[in-house]
C-alpha cells in the first residue's frame, strides 16, 4: 500500500468511470486493468501528481510556454500544446519538465472530469537539438498508462524532412492501431483537425493568443463550448441554458454514445499488457486483491 497514494486508492474506489476508463484501455480484460492500474499508481506516486503546484517549479520553466493547454480542435476537444522548438534536452531538468507535463495532465483531467484531449506537437523550426526521445516517450506513456481513455489523437505540425526516421520510431512505440492516431499535417492540412480561430498566424490561422506567464494559461479564461462548438456571441450564450434545461433528460443518452465511442477509440495496445514494474503479486497483496475485485464489479455492470 505504501507504494500508492492513498487519494488514488479512495478515488479507486469511489469512481467507477475511472475504473471504466482503465478498462476500455485494456480491452475489459481485468488482469491487465489490475497491472495498468498498478504501474499508473506508482507513477502517480513518484511524481506526487496530487500536489503539484505552480509553485513545484521554477519560474522560469513556466515562463518559455512549451507546454499548455490552449483552444479547442474541430470536434469540440481541448488541445494540449508542445512546442518543440522551445525544448531543449537537458538532463538535469528532464524530470521537473516530466513533472509539468504531469501537472497539465491532473490539472486538466480534475477540471474536466477526465474528457479527453487532443495533442498538438508544433516542429515549426525544430532541429536535431529540439528532439529528445526519452521525453516524448514518456509523453506518449502518459496516454497509454497514466490517463487511459484520455487522448483523442496526435497532430504533427511540419515534421522536418530529417526527423522522418525519428517519427518512424514514434510510431513503433505507439503500435500498428494507435498509429492511426497519428496526423501528419502543414499549413495547408492541419484545417482538417482545428479550425483557424485556434490556430496562431504560422499555421494559418488568426488565434492572436501569445504565451505569457504569469497567470497561468488556464481554460476559465477560454471561449466556452456550446453544443455545435465554441460560444463566439450572447446569442450562442442562449444554447448553454437550453442544455442546462434538458440536461436531466439527455444525459442517459450521451452517456451511452460517449462510452460507446470511447470503446471505438480504443486503439492503443491489441498485444498483450507488458508492465514496466513486476514486483507486485496478486496473491500476496490485500490491496491488489480488493482492487482487483473492484475492476471485476465495474466490468460486470
Amino acid at each position: 500500500q505504501d507504494k500508492y497514494d492513498s487519494r488514488d486508492i479512495e478515488r479507486l474506489h469511489q469512481d467507477d468511470t475511472w475504473v471504466d476508463n482503465f478498462l476500455i484501455w485494456r480491452d475489459d480484460i481485468v488482469d491487465d486493468t489490475l497491472k495498468m492500474i498498478d504501474e499508473s499508481f506508482q507513477w502517480r506516486k513518484e511524481y506526487a501528481v496530487h500536489d503539484l503546484t505552480e509553485s513545484s517549479f521554477p519560474k522560469l520553466m513556466l515562463d518559455v510556454g512549451a507546454t499548455y493547454i490552449h483552444g479547442y480542435d474541430k470536434e469540440g476537444y481541448k488541445i494540449f500544446w508542445f512546442r518543440v522548438k522551445l525544448h531543449t534536452k537537458d538532463s538535469k531538468t528532464q524530470f521537473e519538465k516530466k513533472k509539468l507535463v504531469a501537472f497539465w495532465l491532473e490539472r486538466y483531467a480534475k477540471r474536466e472530469n477526465g474528457k479527453p484531449l487532443t495533442v498538438v506537437f508544433d516542429m515549426a523550426d525544430t532541429g536535431l537539438s529540439n528532439i529528445d526521445f526519452d521525453f516524448v516517450r514518456y509523453i506518449i506513456s502518459c496516454f497509454k498508462v497514466y490517463y487511459p481513455n484520455f487522448l483523442t489523437k496526435i497532430v504533427i505540425f511540419e515534421l522536418p524532412w530529417v526527423m522522418n526516421a525519428a517519427f518512424k520510431i514514434v510510431k513503433n512505440w505507439l503500435g500498428p492501431e494507435a498509429a492511426t492516431l497519428l496526423k501528419l499535417t502543414n499549413k495547408n492540412e492541419i484545417q482538417e483537425y482545428i479550425t483557424a480561430e485556434y490556430l496562431p498566424p504560422y499555421m494559418g490561422g488568426t488565434d492572436a493568443f501569445k504565451y505569457s506567464y504569469p497567470p497561468l494559461v488556464d481554460d476559465d479564461f477560454q471561449t466556452p463550448l456550446c453544443e455545435n462548438g465554441p460560444i463566439t456571441s450572447e446569442d450562442d450564450a442562449e444554447c448553454k441554458e437550453v442544455d442546462t434545461d434538458n440536461k436531466d433528460n439527455t444525459d442517459t443518452t450521451e452517456g451511452q454514445a460517449l462510452n460507446s465511442k470511447k470503446h471505438h477509440q480504443n486503439v492503443f495496445i491489441k498485444t498483450p499488457y507488458i508492465p514496466t514494474n513486476t514486483d507486485w503479486n496478486l496473491s500476496c497483496s490485500p490491496l491488489l486483491q480488493s482492487i482487483h475485485k473492484k475492476i471485476g464489479f465495474v466490468r460486470s455492470n
